[in-house]
């Protein structure tokens, strides 16, 4: 059933920065005939002189949240409102906002080219398939390996890692000099090709194709642009899950500390990883559950921190060797410096500074409803420390809110005697694994 049209909607014209050459007669006799415009104060200035001399301007600059106030208060009155936007205004534009808090029925879409369309016709690339980001988030500085998802340019760092083709809404502070220099931080300087596109429509138009990101990084462009990545090679696809020991920097020469291949894929399991999970690992070691965990939640991250000053920087290695964006390390004794990561849908603790207990007690405090925590043991006493912490809390929680148990796993691997092969035994571990239900399944129990 097709909705009731609406009989004064608001128009939301995209407009391109060659103002009256870009509109279509329709879009120019709504402009000119509208009681309202709201738009940008450069957009309201590039096309002043189509206004009628009576019709009321409002500048949106830093005020998004009045704009369907005065929409809402044009269409009771009666008035002829019109928004103006850049370009298309579907695509990272205001239409979306205003659909939500207004209705899609009140409002009339006249949509123009993306300047990321102009971008890609100016140099024949081909846009189909290619993934659009925006950076327009506060500005956050410089890209560092391992920024948390607060940054302006995390989105712009996790799409590097699966695309072929990106095209990039760029802003003032998140610049394409800077997007240059995000790529050369995560290692994809050669892996990459640039193209920025300045002023488009203006008489200053410049195109820059084919540059480098060393290149761009120490370029200067104009505050106008848009850009375009493609990637010269592609992209590694490495196993989501149970890569090899030796695939990892282990500490040496008394290698070992690490999460082995076959506990690894257990714990990982039993951790019940989302393509969105947020995930810890504390006590991080070489940091194989952690790099792991976040190859398999492509769109979440992973908080991880290791006390040992000489693991830390292994971890970072195997980090900086897993192409991943989306996993943060930090040199530190848990549970100090948890306060500042966001509550977890996943904690594994693969090594304690002696305060398991305290540590156990902050986890449960801080997993989110249906969350898991999974700890490995090859101690007698921590063992004891953590199932004596998960009894002492299974009692006081309400019934049916935490759930827990033990497995013990203890692997053998053949190896090679004279012409034959016999089985060596690994260390026995035990994982231990809870569970914070959903309040409506304790209160179902």
């Amino acid at each position: 059933m097709t909705p009731e049209k609406d009989p004064n909607p608001c128009r939301v014209i995209g407009v391109l920065d060659d103002g009256v050459a870009s509109l279509s007669a329709t879009a120019l006799a709504h402009l000119r005939t509208a009681d309202v415009v709201i738009g940008g104060a450069r957009t309201l200035a590039l096309l002043r002189h189509e206004f009628k001399p009576q019709a009321r301007l409002h500048d949106l600059g830093g005020q998004l949240k009045a704009v369907p106030g005065w929409v809402r208060a044009a269409r009771e009155a009666h008035l002829a409102c019109v928004v103006l936007a850049t370009g298309d205004p579907l695509c990272h534009g205001i239409a979306p906002y205003l659909a939500q808090h207004l209705c899609v029925q009140a409002l009339d879409i006249l949509p123009n080219l993306s300047t990321l369309q102009l971008a890609c016709a100016r140099i024949g690339l081909a846009w189909q398939e290619a993934r659009i980001v925006s950076v327009h988030g506060p500005d956050a500085g410089e890209w560092a390996l391992g920024s948390p998802p607060g940054h302006g340019l995390y989105a712009l760092a996790q799409a590097l890692r699966g695309e072929r083709r990106l095209l990039v809404l760029t802003s003032p502070a998140n610049s394409p000099d800077r997007i240059a220099r995000l790529l050369l931080a995560e290692g994809l300087g050669d892996d990459y090709q640039m193209a920025v596109a300045e002023n488009l429509l203006q008489p200053e138009e410049r195109l820059h194709t084919e540059l480098s990101p060393a290149q761009a990084a120490t370029m200067r462009f104009a505050e106008l642009n848009v850009v375009l990545l493609w990637r010269l090679r592609a992209a590694p696809q490495p196993p989501c899950l149970g890569l090899p020991d030796s695939a990892y920097e282990q500490r040496q020469p008394d290698k070992g500390l690490i999460t082995k291949q076959e506990v690894r894929a257990v714990s990982l399991a039993r951790l019940q990883l989302r393509p969105a999970s947020r995930v810890w690992d504390i006590g991080a070691g070489s940091g194989s559950v952690g790099l792991e965990a976040a190859r398999l939640c492509r769109r979440g991250h992973v908080w991880a921190i290791e006390k040992n000053e000489a693991d830390h920087a292994i971890a970072s290695r195997n980090h900086a060797r897993a192409g991943l964006s989306n996993y943060s390390l930090q040199l530190g004794r848990a549970p100090e410096g948890l306060a500042d990561w966001p509550d977890p849908d996943a904690v594994f603790i693969g090594g304690s500074g002696g305060e398991l207990a305290e540590l156990i007690a902050l986890v449960l405090q801080r997993l989110r409803p249906g969350g898991h925590l999974v700890m490995n043991f090859v101690t007698l006493e921590n063992l004891a420390t953590a199932t004596a912490a998960l009894q002492a809390a299974s009692t006081q929680a309400a019934p049916g809110s935490l759930v827990w148990d033990v497995l013990q796993l203890q692997a053998a691997r053949s190896k090679p005697i004279l012409h034959m092969h016999r089985m060596a035994a690994e260390n026995p571990v035990w994982l231990v694994c809870a569970r914070r239900a959903h309040p409506e399944e304790a209160l179902h129990d």
